[in-house]
């Protein structure tokens, strides 16, 4: 059954904030929470003393949680959150801050999130994941998400007949998106050929199917239609959000996501079918995962992904613009603010603030999160559909 959502109304989305990523970083996660926060000042003219909500995702700000990032930053709010669920963070900081606003339990929401990455800051991450993986994948010499990945992909080729050159036109369409973006990580040309020539990681999965971990930080403010209007401040609505933990738990391989579970309640709420959306930010740390995306979100049928695919132009001025930064594969992943840039850039999109090419004519875009891969399936996942203010 379709349950129909309460509406949004009298809560906008602004000023969307990216602190440029670098490869390795040696300072501290907070540093770069604290970048994100004056950027967040510099675009939006609020102190601290305006910001009464924060709301924080972070793999690499342990033992601080939100907590210890406001006594840090020198905030003192009335609502408060932190968000662990990775590549979901974004779109469930947007759903619960939005919140926050319309009961009034803030006026002005920080969101933000941001990691560092030392040398040696995944192989800590990984060491500390999960009790999952440490019980059931770390002991029989298994670590890391590429071999998790590489499994999921084998088994969806396997089930329908999607290909490398079907995930290899999903990179490049990404690549060519990032190479008129000055911040994305890498912006050399990547041809079809390039993509299945690389070498392989964890087969199926090749070099260009991984992202490539960095150091970065993303923002956003989730305030009233008065507030931002008052600072002169571009604003989207929030059409309709879903959020989905530990969907079709009995599958014994991910082949679907919590999105297929709640995608009509978010098209039913949002009052428009996927063909209305200008651009599509997806979550994508692996190519199978933007496919498994274009399917449970109603973009195709599940199974057609290999057909949509073949038929659908990715690149920004195509047919469906995906991940117009580059997206994680190409513009990099920084941690769980790789959660948050998928917001961010679907805000620029339709504010026409892009760091790159501008999508013509983007009013509506639609953003996925997936997150928190354990030893076998990612567990969280949420989607959200917002709109420019015109």
């Amino acid at each position: 059954m379709t349950r129909a959502q309460a509406s949004y109304d009298g809560v906008v989305l602004c000023a969307p904030v990216t602190v440029a990523y670098q490869r390795y970083s040696s300072q501290p996660a907070h540093w770069w929470a604290g970048r994100a926060m004056r950027s967040l000042a510099e675009a939006t003219g609020f102190g601290p003393a305006d910001i009464d909500g924060f709301c924080f995702a972070s793999f690499s700000a342990m033992p601080d949680t939100a907590v210890g990032l406001i006594q840090h930053l020198g905030l003192s709010p009335r609502w408060l959150d932190h968000i662990p669920t990775g590549g979901a963070s974004g779109v469930m900081a947007l759903r619960r801050a939005a919140r926050a606003v319309q009961c009034g339990d803030a006026d002005v929401v920080a969101c933000v999130a941001a990691d560092t990455n030392r040398l040696d800051s995944f192989r800590h991450t990984l060491a500390t994941f999960s009790r999952f993986s440490q019980d059931a994948v770390y002991p029989y010499g298994f670590g890391g998400p590429n071999a998790t990945f590489a499994l999921i992909t084998d088994a969806y080729m396997r089930a329908y007949g999607v290909t490398r050159d079907d995930f290899g036109k999903l990179c490049v369409a990404q690549r060519r998106n990032a190479r008129s973006n000055p911040l994305a990580l890498q912006r050399g040309e990547l041809t079809l050929d390039d993509y299945l020539r690389a070498r392989s990681i964890s087969d199926p999965v090749h070099l260009f199917d991984c992202v490539m971990p960095c150091a970065g930080a993303e923002a956003f403010i989730v305030t009233t239609p008065e507030i931002a209007a008052r600072r002169g401040l571009q604003m989207a609505r929030i059409l309709a959000t879903i959020e989905r933990h530990n969907a079709y738990p009995d599958d014994p391989v991910q082949l679907r996501g919590g999105w297929a579970m709640d995608a009509d309640s978010l098209w039913a709420s949002a009052g428009i079918a996927p063909a209305e959306v200008d651009t599509l930010q997806a979550y994508d740390d692996y190519p199978v995962i933007v496919a498994m995306q274009l399917e449970d979100l109603g973009f195709c049928a599940k199974g057609g992904a290999a057909e949509f695919i073949r038929a659908t132009t990715f690149e920004i001025g195509g047919d469906l613009p995906l991940n117009t930064n580059g997206g994680q594969l190409s513009f990099g992943q920084a941690g769980a603010a790789g959660g948050f840039q998928n917001v961010t850039e679907a805000l620029r999109q339709v504010l026409r603030q892009p760091l790159g090419t501008q999508v013509p004519d983007a009013d509506i875009a639609a953003i996925s999160g997936f997150g928190l891969v354990n030893y076998d399936r990612g567990v969280c996942t949420a989607a959200a559909i917002v709109e420019a203010c015109r």
